[in-house]
């Protein structure tokens, strides 16, 4: 039996993602207002850095779901700004991992913060039993496509 609720103009939408643009756009105009030289995409990667440094460039892929290409522009351009460097492996000369700089924990808190108000006012007026089956919901379509 299909569960198809979605005319297809809506269910097209749903998969772009409009909330999750829109989250990201208000993120970065938060960043740009407090001066911070930074993208949502150079963000996400230091984001999943200051959770487990370190990685290689393999698991940042796997870690924000980008290819190799962009993550290596992106860990190349965080490297340009001094926020990560990257260090060969001791145990595959193949594989760099990268460590966030000094430069880049100083933007931790800050731009953490950042991204708890945001999502504080996108989820305004949301009741956290929504939240919650929305989270399962998701889970449960990328799961299916995994």
């Amino acid at each position: 039996m299909q569960n198809n609720q979605f005319k297809k103009g809506e269910l097209y939408s749903f998969i772009t993602g409009k909330a999750s643009i829109a989250i990201a756009r208000s993120l970065q105009k938060k960043f740009n207002a407090a001066g911070l030289q930074l993208t949502i995409e150079q963000w996400s990667v230091l984001y999943h850095l200051w959770k487990d440094d370190g990685k290689s460039q393999q698991d940042l892929c796997n870690a924000t779901f980008r290819d190799k290409p962009s993550i290596t522009r992106l860990v190349d351009n965080l490297e340009k700004l001094g926020l990560v460097q990257r260090v060969p492996s001791d145990s595959d000369r193949r594989i760099n991992k990268i460590y966030v700089t000094k430069a880049a924990q100083k933007l931790q808190e800050q731009t953490m913060q950042l991204a708890e108000e945001t999502l504080n006012e996108a989820l305004s007026g949301v009741p956290p039993e929504h939240v919650d089956l929305c989270k399962e919901v998701l889970q449960k379509v990328y799961d299916n496509l995994k």
